[in-house]
């Protein structure tokens, strides 16, 4: 199972944001960080605020920072939310895809319980599980215990 760019940078600024819980960070410092481009990172930052993942503070002083305890959100549903409408094969789509093996396809009953299984997984890890600061000498990133 492959997660979108999206996803992958979503938790990466999730995963960043729970080592540090109390801070606000701008978009100029994580895209920084992770050397990202500050205008894709505006993008995820929106739709984990719209996910209710993070809470944006305005003006000059502004940033952003979870929006709830990490204890309380788990990667399965930061993954449910950021890859909505990214099917995991073509026979998945709301129109169910142009493969013609559809109508005797044994297969996709399996990828459909993988795919619950492994989002049933996800959804026992949380961000505490996964937080992490980055050092302060370097740019590897590191666990938090």
């Amino acid at each position: 199972m492959r997660l979108t760019m999206f996803t992958d940078f979503g938790l990466r600024v999730l995963m960043r944001l729970a080592g540090e819980p109390g801070r606000l960070f701008t978009s100029e410092q994580i895209a920084d960080e992770f050397a990202l481009s500050r205008h894709h990172l505006q993008k995820v930052v929106r739709a984990l605020a719209e996910g209710g993942f993070v809470a944006t503070v305005r003006g000059a002083a502004g940033g952003f920072r979870l929006a709830k305890d990490a204890q309380d959100i788990t990667v399965g549903s930061v993954v449910r939310r950021l890859e909505q409408g990214q099917p995991m094969v073509e026979c998945f789509r709301d129109d169910g895809g142009r493969c013609v093996l559809t109508p005797r396809c044994k297969l996709k009953r399996h990828l459909a319980e993988a795919e619950k299984r492994y989002l049933e997984y996800l959804e026992t890890v949380s961000l505490t599980d996964c937080a992490y600061v980055l050092p302060s000498s370097g740019t590897t990133h590191r666990p938090v215990r």
